[in-house]
């Protein structure tokens, strides 16, 4: 009797059946753990929103708080070159989040600032999916510097800021 060399047909279906199968097990926690980091780097990115208006409002006190994220920003120009920083430019941001139309996608969030006088915040900013596949939270804060969110239907639009403030609909983010 010879002997025989590699495998059979069935033994090779085998091994794909089982590797589907890990697969079909694996591939719905892969996105669930994307969308988990998602939102924890979209909570983070409005921290640093609010880390950036308190550094501006300390360097331009005659100003008070940026009134857009491209404020924050580079601005276009060479932040290395500290006589080209000023209230325009002032390169609190990176370029990516301080890009020069908003909102600002950063990854798989949007987000965007609007400066507020009348409702007793001074900035509004606020970060939501690009898609539902991307996050299932939207994330805001107010001159609080409180970070809140809700999983509002649908994700993809940007939060209200009567919403954000205090006795709203959103939920402060806990540490």
């Amino acid at each position: 009797m010879r002997k025989q060399k590699g495998f059979s047909l069935i033994e090779l279906l085998i091994v794909v059946a089982i590797i589907l199968i890990i697969a079909a097990i694996a591939i719905p926690n892969l996105l669930r753990s994307r969308m988990a980091a998602n939102e924890s780097a979209a909570a983070s990115t409005i921290r640093t929103i609010n880390t950036a208006q308190v550094a501006y409002s300390t360097t331009y006190a005659t100003v008070g708080y940026a009134d857009t994220l491209q404020h924050l920003g580079p601005n276009a120009i060479d932040c290395t070159d500290p006589t080209k920083v000023d209230s325009t430019h002032a390169c609190q941001i990176d370029s990516v989040l301080g890009c020069g139309t908003s909102p600002c996608t950063k990854g798989a969030y949007k987000y965007d600032m609007a400066f507020i006088t009348a409702l007793g915040a001074d900035y509004f900013a606020s970060g939501y999916p690009v898609s539902a596949a991307g996050g299932g939270k939207r994330f805001c804060s107010i001159t609080d510097a409180v970070v809140k969110f809700d999983t509002v239907s649908p994700v993809t639009t940007a939060p209200g800021v009567t919403a954000c403030q205090n006795g709203g609909t959103m939920n402060p983010l806990s540490n």
